[in-house]
């Protein structure tokens, strides 16, 4: 699921709105989005998800025991392994402060990937105490993969700039079509 960060911004409003509230009816409403959402108490213990957590994920939450995020196990885009400790929720809870701009790459216990840009927040009550924090996982795995499908087509178009071989130039070219026409599908879909 693609959502603009107005999107995502409308949807953690109604989820801190149920938490300083405690009306669990928008909660409730929460559980009919398509996009991945939890809450976590002060102590980054998840205390709610809805059902677009676990296909996000591709495991069931615990609530009471899981702690800081969803997802089994995290890395950055550049692959290297980031402990739940360290995650973007954990740095908004322990800050005090909502995350924005950073995307991660979330892996299932089957072993496939999800590339996303997290949003987390903290929820704060009327005497500005930490109530807990609420966070929203895009999926922008095929925005991602149209936008690498796209840099290796760059990468065609200049080698083909550089070779002397006409037949190894014209391959080139016809690959960074191949390249940006299946890059335009992804962005399709």
């Amino acid at each position: 699921m693609y959502a603009s960060t107005a999107t995502a911004d409308r949807i953690l409003d109604l989820a801190t709105e149920a938490m300083q509230t405690g009306e669990d009816s928008l909660l409730a409403a929460l559980d009919q989005l398509p996009a991945a959402i939890y809450v976590t108490d002060p102590d980054g213990v998840i205390t709610y998800y809805n059902p677009a957590c676990i296909d996000f994920a591709g495991r069931v939450p615990a609530v009471g025991s899981d702690r800081w995020c969803v997802t089994w196990k995290l890395y950055t885009e550049d692959g290297n392994f980031l402990p739940h400790e360290k995650c973007p929720m954990a740095v908004a809870i322990l800050e005090q402060r909502p995350v924005r701009g950073v995307s991660a790459v979330a892996e299932r216990p089957d072993g496939s990937r999800v590339n996303f840009m997290p949003y987390p927040t903290p929820i704060f009550g009327t005497a500005g105490n930490l109530l807990g924090a609420v966070n929203i996982l895009v999926d922008v795995t095929d925005s991602w993969q149209a936008e690498f499908l796209r840099s290796q087509a760059r990468k065609c178009r200049r080698l083909a700039l550089s070779v002397c071989d006409r037949q190894t130039a014209d391959t080139l070219t016809l690959m960074a079509a191949e390249y940006e026409q299946k890059a335009d599908k992804f962005c399709a879909a």
